[in-house]
C-alpha cells in the first residue's frame, strides 16, 4: 500500500484551470472539470454536429439558447434522497449542473438548428447556410 499526499491547498486548482483553459473549435472555451462533459465536434459538407456525453439525465433537464451567434448548452440537476434508520432520518443531496458556450461560424444557420438528446448523448446540428455548402463542379463552355 503506498500513501499518497494530499494538496489541501483548494483554491490552487481553480486558479490553475482558470489559465490554462483552451479555446475549443469554435472559439469557445473549455474547461473540463469534474461535472463538465466530453464534446466532439464533426464538420461535414452540409453541417456541424456537436455531440456532449452527458447520461443519466432527461431532454427537459438541458437549456439550448442562441444570443449573438453564440450557442450556451447548459444543464442544472438536483436531487434529494430521504433514508430512515433506526429513529433519525438521514438526507443526501447532489446537485449536479455545466454550462458550455460556443461562438458559431459565421457559415452556421442558426434558425434551423436542431437538438437530439439520446442513450446518453446530446447531439446538436448545426446546418450550414446555402452560401457555404459546396457547389458542384460544371463545365464551362468556351465561346
Amino acid at each position: 500500500m503506498s500513501l499518497v499526499k494530499r494538496n489541501n491547498n483548494v483554491w490552487l486548482p481553480n486558479l490553475l484551470d482558470e489559465f490554462l483553459m483552451k479555446p475549443d473549435l469554435f472559439g469557445g472555451v473549455q474547461n473540463l472539470g469534474n461535472n463538465t462533459p466530453a464534446v466532439n465536434i464533426k464538420d461535414n459538407e452540409k453541417e456541424f454536429l456537436l455531440e456532449l456525453a452527458v447520461p443519466g439525465r432527461k431532454r427537459e433537464d438541458f437549456n439550448l439558447e442562441v444570443d449573438e451567434g453564440v450557442l450556451t448548452i447548459s444543464s442544472e440537476v438536483k436531487s434529494e434522497n430521504e433514508v430512515k434508520e433506526h429513529n433519525y432520518t438521514r438526507r443526501e443531496f447532489n446537485y449536479s449542473s455545466f454550462k458550455r458556450a460556443f461562438t458559431l461560424p459565421e457559415t452556421v444557420n442558426e434558425d434551423a438548428i436542431k437538438a437530439n438528446y439520446e442513450d446518453g448523448v446530446l447531439s446538436i446540428e448545426l446546418p450550414k447556410k446555402e452560401e457555404a455548402l459546396p457547389k458542384p463542379k460544371r463545365s464551362i463552355e468556351i465561346g
